[in-house]
């Protein structure tokens, strides 16, 4: 299957308020985002983000970098359309976060829903490797994903299912999981997902206890 012309599709065929996984207000993406922030954090790299609403947000926070990367062209166009003017204050990256090498260094990742759908373990690797190339110790990674009793499938695709210790241990050494949540997200057709969200730290490699 071709990545990117799946993802392209999916937004040729649905406008972005139609997938399901539109939310008018990210209430929990902002809130730990602005968590991060009020920590000292500056920067932050929204992950598959595609037309999500948290980079208006986003832009409310004086932050002095924001950045959204993607595997759909087609979404991040949706996306600055919105924002029109506001739009050149972002850094739009179109790129598979599985095979990217580098898109510089942030404090904040945050990614709702793309890590669950790297079903094969070498894709996951790929994640979490340029999540430790991107992110410098001290700051902070946010990932959301279906919790255990969430859907086992998404947009035709199927998905892993997380519970936070499991999420944390696919992260790896180099994240310490500071906390996490379960919530129920409501599609726009009004069907119930339950997702789980994480916010981890960016640990020294030393505190790691594994080679750089």
């Amino acid at each position: 299957m071709d990545r990117t012309q799946h993802w392209d599709r999916i937004y040729e065929r649905r406008s972005p308020r139609e997938v399901s996984w539109y939310e008018r207000t990210p209430t929990i993406s902002i809130r730990r985002v602005r968590e991060a922030v009020d920590g000292g954090a500056r920067a932050l790299l929204d992950v598959g983000a595609g037309a999500s609403m948290l980079v208006d947000e986003a832009l409310l926070l004086g932050l002095r970098r924001i950045a959204v990367l993607d595997i759909s062209e087609r979404a991040l166009n949706a996306s600055a359309e919105r924002l029109g003017s506001k739009a050149d204050r972002i850094e739009w990256i179109v790129g598979d976060v599985t095979a990217i090498e580098d898109v510089g260094m942030f404090d904040i990742w945050h990614d709702r829903a793309v890590f669950h759908f790297l079903t094969d373990a070498f894709d996951q690797e790929r994640y979490v490797s340029l999540c430790e190339r991107t992110v410098a110790p001290g700051g902070i990674a946010i990932v959301a994903t279906f919790a255990p009793d969430g859907p086992e499938m998404c947009s035709g695709l199927p998905v892993r299912r997380y519970d936070a210790s499991g999420l944390a241990a696919r992260c790896g050494p180099r994240f310490e999981l500071l906390d996490s949540e379960r919530y129920v997200h409501l599609t726009p057709h009004g069907v119930e997902q339950r997702f789980m969200c994480a916010s981890f730290r960016r640990v020294s490699e030393d505190r790691a206890g594994v080679p750089a």
